[in-house]
């Protein structure tokens, strides 16, 4: 698959008659209830639509089986259309990493994964691959369920992309090595790369198959064996998939599934004892917590993924109508949930009131709805407490005096389904230009020249991201270099790859994930020194 702008999977349209959608039926959801999404001239108004999917996996995957949390206890997963209970999902807690723990330890020490030929492991990797591509109309609608983005979203482009980055890391499986190094003396030197051991993941919600992929992918690929604890929001897809793991052949306490919360199951996994490598994508504050964890228990080595306040850049010599599509999918894809969201729009001066005029109408377009639904762009934020913070940021962007363009409130009666909001003549100081929203909320800034947008662009704590759009390959190559972010897009935006390197400067975490850099992680290096009697040569 070559790199693409995520975008570009999901323009297709798709058929709400497909066999995984139907119209409610009364199956935990009320029948005949319906959800109407209006705003400016564009509407989507229509009953609930239920997946015909069936919730099969709820119990946690620990040793090649499904079982019950020690304690017994479950708790929901809930539908953001709604607010409604799809399932009740086993509640993990310390007891159940123990568990998981000692399963990957067991499975890292005497089991064959490790011992695995590397040939034989990406045999694997592959069939699983095969199995996703199987599935990928229910793992699409579980997805869409649980999570809230738009169907279509996760059937043209998220299950390719996953299917994708397995083959990719079943590539390298077989191709990681050392080296043979020259030393002084009569000395033969190699390195290893071996398996770090029992690796703790610990993903988000609002990619939870990606980002399944982004932290698995790589730690089987190296011979690891994982312990992974989903986010509670979105625990659905992840024992889906840990299934289809199990029927490709992963021997059992390679890949260890646990559902449960932050304060409990997440402690325990950062500060076990047993546990060697620790990768965790989420906020930069529970970032700071779990590395904390980390290092007070067995100073464990840690990869963060964390927050963004990511500037999109747009020059006055750019292509307005383009950059106004561009910098609205930046901000607007998936609900605004996204950490490398083009958050900070910074429009020159020159062709401010333009754009912002053309950004308002786009945002006006916008059809927001039940994300099943043909046609639709935009479905609800995750969850109550989601949708109650990017309301908050919404008020304090009025109470700032930022000129409020259109949207700000919550689309019906049901659901966390938020209107398209642009904000402009946003101040770098206001709230809604330093946090992290996580939402619908496009923030609108004007600059005046090259040197003064750098500087603003940079004064941020966070640095995963940038988008700068411009004609001048002088200025791409100056603003680029200049910006202190992990990526930077030019003339693109979120253009993601199995082999394109992804992480932050900052407070955006430390450490890549995706790519070659990526194995880094859950490789240990090995220096071997022998000594060598009479060679031939040196």
């Amino acid at each position: 698959m070559a790199a693409r702008r995520v975008s570009s999977l999901v323009s297709r349209s798709f058929s709400a008659s497909t066999p995984f959608l139907s119209r409610s039926q009364g199956r935990n959801l009320n029948n005949g209830s319906r959800i109407v999404r209006k705003f400016g001239t564009s509407s989507a108004a229509e009953e609930v639509i239920s997946p015909s999917v069936q919730v099969s996996y709820t119990k946690l995957l620990i040793d090649g089986n499904f079982v019950d949390a020690a304690s017994g206890k479950t708790f929901p997963t809930l539908d953001p259309r709604t607010g409604e209970v799809i399932a009740h999902v086993a509640e993990g807690d310390a007891e159940d990493i123990n568990r998981a723990v000692k399963a990957a330890r067991k499975a890292f020490d005497e089991g064959p994964w490790p011992k695995m030929t590397a040939y034989e492991r990406s045999r694997i990797m592959l069939r699983f691959a095969d199995l996703v591509e199987k599935h990928s109309e229910e793992l699409a609608a579980l997805e869409s369920w649980d999570n809230g983005k738009t169907y279509e979203q996760a059937r043209t482009a998220e299950i390719p992309m996953l299917a994708r980055l397995f083959r990719y890391y079943a590539g390298w499986a077989d191709k990681i090595h050392g080296l043979t190094v020259p030393a002084d003396g009569n000395y033969h030197v190699q390195t290893l790369h071996e398996p770090i051991g029992v690796a703790g993941q610990i993903i988000p919600w609002n990619f939870p198959l990606l980002m399944f992929a982004w932290k698995v992918g790589p730690a089987l690929a190296c011979g690891n064996t994982i312990v992974l604890k989903t986010a509670e929001q979105t625990p659905l897809t992840a024992f889906y998939v840990g299934k289809l793991f199990l029927e490709a052949g992963l021997p059992p306490g390679v890949l260890n599934i646990v559902s449960g919360f932050g304060a409990t199951a997440g402690a325990s996994l950062a500060s076990h004892m047993d546990v060697d490598k620790l990768a965790f994508t989420g906020s930069t504050d529970t970032g700071k917590v779990i590395l904390g964890l980390a290092a007070n228990s067995n100073l464990k080595p840690v990869t963060l993924e964390l927050g963004g306040k990511s500037p999109f850049i747009v020059f006055e010599d750019a292509d307005i109508n383009k950059a106004v599509e561009l910098a609205h999918f930046a901000l607007f894809f998936n609900q605004g949930q996204c950490c490398c969201a083009g958050s900070r729009t910074y429009v020159h001066e020159k062709v401010y009131d333009e754009f912002v005029e053309k950004a308002k109408a786009r945002a006006i377009k916008r059809v927001v709805g039940d994300p099943f639904k043909k046609g639709i762009e935009q479905g609800p934020q995750i969850d109550l407490k989601q949708f109650e913070k990017v309301m908050k940021y919404i008020r304090s962007g009025v109470e700032s005096n930022a000129t409020l363009e259109c949207g700000g409130s919550q689309v019906g009666d049901k659901g966390y389904f938020i209107q398209p909001t642009v904000f402009s003549n946003v101040k770098d100081d206001m709230l809604i230009a330093q946090d992290e929203i996580f939402g619908p909320v496009q923030s609108i800034l004007k600059f005046r020249d090259v040197d003064e947008v750098i500087r603003r662009a940079n004064d941020t704590r966070y640095g995963l991201a940038a988008g700068v759009f411009t004609k001048s390959l002088d200025t791409a190559n100056r603003v680029s270099r200049a910006l202190k972010a992990g990526t930077v897009w030019v003339n693109c935006f979120d253009v993601f790859d199995a082999a394109i390197p992804f992480g932050g400067y900052k407070m955006s975490g430390n450490g890549r994930e995706k790519g070659i850099y990526s194995l880094n992680n859950y490789l240990q290096v090995k220096a071997v020194v022998t000594p060598l009697n009479n060679p031939a040569w040196i």
